[in-house]
């Protein structure tokens, strides 16, 4: 019985320690600041960089852009030393995600911040049958191989301009990323890679818009 006391005794005191290095070595969000936000109902494109707005449905968004970078700039930070990004976009029409054939696809997007590019993935808006489905990468980098429209945040939107008249054809994504950041300034950049060679109208073919942006800085100690 004694013996059975001291093992027990034994085996927990590692597992206190353990878990008191581990509750040691644990990062505090000591602050978290909204340094810009903008769902674009005001009309409001400060800061922008290649803003355009235009109506879709009921919302306003900004664009709709098609392999042009549009970016937000920030400044006067107060001190962080994370930046958290959050970016809703809404893919329009003939999005065919991962196939690499020079012709309809890959159909990529991306954002950064400053000189650092941060996420780059794939899109699909294409019907996804068992003998003939176009994989997206998102929520993932590429060339992950994703079923079209995977983490979507809504997915019965109407195409805006190829597909104008049908629905499930626009698909509005929620993308956020952490990055580390102390700058007081800050360039936040999107652009995509679209390839439509097997149409006269690219942009009426595949497009994108902004629905809204919010940008956080974090001080994480």
């Amino acid at each position: 019985m004694i013996f059975r006391n001291w093992s027990r005794t034994w085996l927990v005191i590692p597992v206190l320690i353990f878990l008191s290095v581990l509750s040691s070595c644990t990062d505090t969000l000591e602050s978290e600041t909204i340094v810009y936000s903008n769902d674009f109902s005001d009309l409001n494109l400060a800061g922008f960089e290649n803003g355009k707005l235009f109506i879709f449905g009921n919302d306003t968004l900004a664009g709709f852009y098609h392999n042009e970078e549009v970016a937000v700039n920030v400044s006067d930070l107060p001190s962080h030393n994370l930046l958290k990004i959050t970016i809703d976009i809404i893919v329009h029409d003939s999005w065919d995600g991962n196939p690499d054939d020079g012709i309809g696809g890959p159909d990529q997007w991306f954002f950064g911040v400053d000189n650092l590019e941060v996420f780059r993935t794939t899109f699909s808006n294409s019907p996804c049958e068992s003998t003939y489905c176009l994989y997206q990468s998102y929520p993932d980098n590429i060339y992950r191989q994703n079923v079209p429209k995977s983490g979507a945040t809504q997915t019965n939107l109407p195409g805006l301009c190829l597909f104008g008249a049908f629905n499930n054809y626009s698909t509005r994504y929620s993308i956020s990323k952490i990055i580390d950041h102390s700058n007081p300034n800050a360039r936040i950049y999107m652009n995509s890679d679209l390839v439509a060679n097997n149409t006269p109208d690219p942009v009426c073919d595949e497009s994108w818009s902004i629905s809204k942006i919010e940008i956080k800085a974090l001080t994480l100690k």
